[in-house]
């Protein structure tokens, strides 16, 4: 292991603590919250097809963003896990079409698109537990936005890159590994973070 994964388990432990204290009232407000703040972030309210996530257990929720967007007509794309832990892609059609996954996933039931398709997104919503001032994203380390972020790479297209994250997930640093992509923007209950090297709006 080296250094540089070491720090990375540590501030995972830590942050993943920090979260287990969370009540369910405090969720809810945050949820509306992150889809207030999220809808006003220019990526992706101007985005035809956003590529994005289910929040589960004490996650920042994008429940309530992603029934905005697929309410405003932007197709919403949701992640399948694969067995090597890279995703597929399906179409978001309401709460009502999400099925239980493995690991406590919640996951859409529609066609299969392929894993090429998030690279059709406009903005791509990362999980995550940390970012840093430079934008630099601590996940949970299993890898699979490692293989989306890529895989756009090697498609030559650059969506906006968004984290929604509690406001103290927002840190001095991110463990950095040659692998890492920086994001351009964090949005969290209390506003929008911007990095330098994000797109203008």
């Amino acid at each position: 292991m080296t250094p540089e994964m070491s720090e990375k388990t540590l501030l995972r432990g830590r942050l993943l603590a920090a979260r287990a204290t969370l009540d369910a009232p405090s969720l809810a407000h945050t949820a509306a919250s992150f889809a207030r703040h999220g809808l006003e972030l220019a990526e992706l309210a101007g985005a035809s097809t956003v590529a994005a996530y289910v929040s589960v257990g004490r996650e920042p929720g994008t429940r309530a963003l992603l029934d905005a967007l697929h309410a405003r007509g932007v197709r919403v794309l949701l992640p399948v896990l694969l067995p090597d832990n890279d995703l597929d892609w399906a179409a978001y059609e309401g709460p009502e079409r999400l099925a239980k996954a493995g690991r406590g996933l919640l996951e859409p039931v529609g066609p299969r698109l392929g894993p090429e398709a998030v690279c059709s997104a406009d903005a791509v919503l990362l999980p995550g537990l940390a970012v840093d001032g430079r934008g630099m994203r601590l996940g949970r380390g299993g890898g699979s936005y490692d293989r989306v972020l890529a895989r756009l790479t090697r498609a030559g297209v650059d969506p906006a890159l968004v984290v929604l994250l509690y406001a103290d997930e927002v840190v001095a640093r991110v463990p950095e590994e040659p692998h890492d992509h920086p994001v351009h923007a964090v949005v969290t209950p209390e506003g929008v973070v911007r990095f330098s090297a994000g797109p203008t709006a």
